[in-house]
């Protein structure tokens, strides 16, 4: 690798690591979910309201870190939201209005794949908004995330960074596995042949919007195991917790009623047993 060969953050690329073997990820995955149930239980009891952000590069880890982040999760306690396209009368709507009815009530806990940072980062950069909108935005966004901390919620901002080489090679790998092509669609080869655009539009988002109030947290993705587990893990240090995990209990024996019999096997339709 060229010595001044940068990836998006537009710094020279730290030295690259042997990537974590499967069985260490597996078994530090599992004890740090365990952990992500106590937050979880905690956020529930304690009636707490967080908001976490994942963005960054299209292929850059964002969807498979939220997978591991909520997969052991109550889906009722944790909501992940992925806003598609804005429609004719959310366009006319003040930017931040579509954002704000999937904001969390107490005890509960949002997760946004992708943002109201979709302005500054794929809509400037393909030409879906005017740069006075954008100009409005950096003059916005800080207060508004403002207001979200005054009010009680816990903001938790992620940018996934990955080189150039590390993106082009899970391109290649989408397009090759017939279960992962659907995720290259047309804006995805686009800002592919927009790299700078992005890098530059990126690094004047964190100017106005990477705060001491409402920080950047930048996550080094070109090792997608390595990013799952430093985020859980950060994301674990920056909301204090306790253990509030019931104890094990024994399982009551069931109540029987004589009087009731199962209905004929013959007369129910099963799945073929082809397995």
């Amino acid at each position: 690798m060229s010595p001044d060969k940068t990836d998006d953050m537009g710094d020279i690329e730290p030295k690259q690591r042997k990537k974590l073997d499967d069985d260490t990820y597996l078994k530090q995955l599992g004890k740090l979910q365990i952990e992500l149930v106590k937050l979880q239980e905690w956020i529930r009891a304690r009636r707490l309201k967080v908001v976490t952000i994942f963005e960054g590069r299209d292929a850059a880890g964002k969807g498979g870190t939220i997978k591991r982040v909520t997969e052991s999760l109550n889906p009722r306690a944790v909501r992940v939201v992925a806003l598609g396209v804005p429609t004719e009368r959310e366009k006319t709507e003040w930017y931040f209005q579509r954002y704000i009815s999937h904001l969390p009530a107490a005890g509960e806990w949002v997760i946004f794949d992708r943002s109201w940072y979709n302005r500054p980062g794929v809509e400037r950069v393909m030409g879906f908004c005017t740069e006075d909108e954008v100009n409005e935005f950096f003059r916005s966004c800080p207060p508004f995330e403002e207001m979200l901390i005054r009010s009680g919620i816990i903001l938790v901002k992620y940018w996934f960074s990955v080189s150039d080489e590390e993106q082009e090679r899970r391109f290649k790998d989408r397009i090759q596995d017939p279960t992962k092509r659907w995720k290259i669609s047309e804006m995805d080869l686009e800002s592919w042949d927009k790299w700078v655009e992005y890098s530059r539009a990126k690094d004047e988002m964190f100017h106005y919007t990477d705060t001491k109030r409402s920080p950047w947290f930048v996550v080094n993705s070109d090792d997608k195991k390595r990013a799952r587990l430093n985020v859980i893990s950060h994301l674990l240090s920056v909301i204090p917790y306790e253990d509030l995990t019931p104890k094990p209990f024994k399982l009551p024996p069931r109540r029987e009623d004589k009087g009731y019999m199962r209905p004929p096997y013959e007369n129910q339709t099963f799945v073929p047993e082809i397995f």
